[in-house]
């Protein structure tokens, strides 16, 4: 099975929701059991993804039938979608305005879904974090050694840069207008340590009321408050996609089946994920 890693960069705040909740927030994103980090399901992003391929000749072999009518119209999809994890986490800071930050722990397990995926030349995961490790030319240092994200008041050091320039190598292009951008994600990268983003992950998270006003009375509707869970706009997710044998009469190899999806997706497609799109919830650039 062949595999390739996917980036999502929000450019919006995106609702991945699991329904309704008891609690403050009445609808929450979808989390990790386990580590409790935001993640985007593989079923969701394939259903998206399935619909940018409508006018593609091979969508049936790569994303399974639309329908079966009896056993022998069945067969699965030729691509696997792993759920996205939330790797960068775009958190307020005192100086800088935001800070684009994440962990050792994240850091391995993205670096071990690369080399699984034959990517080269990955940076060694950073060990026990204290404080917050940016690049050497940074700009979230508020004042003395200190980085100020949220609520938490981290020791500054240096000793991002390897992990700041990979990323920004496949998060970002070479093109002139990308350069910028690239400048002012590394100024504003930060590994700060597993608690502080699993504290974070839980915190910073963007909280927002929402109300159904009646039209007859144009005050809002009994009941009708309800507060989303929203990742913020920035923030930034990878996963896998792996690719097999066509199991259609199409009889694609793993490799022509990457090659279909690759080039028909390209290699950077803004796309619609998640729920309240009408309210501008879930733009993000699908990055392969």
């Amino acid at each position: 099975m062949l595999t390739r890693i996917f980036h999502l960069n929000a450019l919006s705040a995106l609702h991945v929701g699991v329904g309704q909740a008891i609690g403050v927030v009445d609808l929450p994103i979808a989390r990790a059991k386990a580590t409790n980090l935001p993640i985007v399901p593989g079923s969701a992003l394939k259903g998206v993804l399935r619909d940018e391929f409508t006018s593609v000749e091979n969508q049936s072999t790569l994303f399974g039938p639309e329908s079966i009518s009896g056993d022998d119209g069945a067969y699965a999809s030729a691509l696997a979608f792993g759920d996205a994890h939330l790797l960068l986490l775009p958190a307020r800071s005192l100086a800088g305005v935001v800070a684009f930050v994440t962990c050792p722990f994240v850091l391995a397990r993205y670096a071990a879904d690369l080399q699984r995926a034959a990517v080269a030349s990955i940076p060694a995961v950073p060990g026990n974090v204290q404080g917050a490790q940016t690049c050497s030319d940074t700009k979230i240092k508020a004042s003395g050694k200190t980085v100020v994200l949220e609520d938490l008041d981290l020791e500054h050091s240096n000793g991002a840069d390897a992990w700041a320039n990979f990323m920004a190598q496949h998060l970002y292009g070479t093109a002139e207008a990308d350069k910028n951008w690239v400048r002012l994600f590394k100024e504003r990268f930060a590994i700060i340590s597993d608690d502080d983003f699993s504290f974070l992950a839980d915190t910073a998270t963007e909280i927002r009321a929402r109300i159904r006003i009646n039209d007859k009375t144009g005050v809002v509707h009994p009941g009708a408050l309800w507060y989303e869970e929203n990742l913020p706009a920035e923030s930034v997710l990878w996963g896998v996609i792996a690719a097999g044998a066509a199991r259609d009469s199409s009889k694609l190899t793993q490799d022509q089946v990457m090659s279909t999806f690759a080039t028909a997706i390209g290699t950077d497609k803004t796309v619609q994920i998640g729920g309240k799109a009408t309210v501008g919830r879930g733009l993000v650039r699908f990055i392969l």
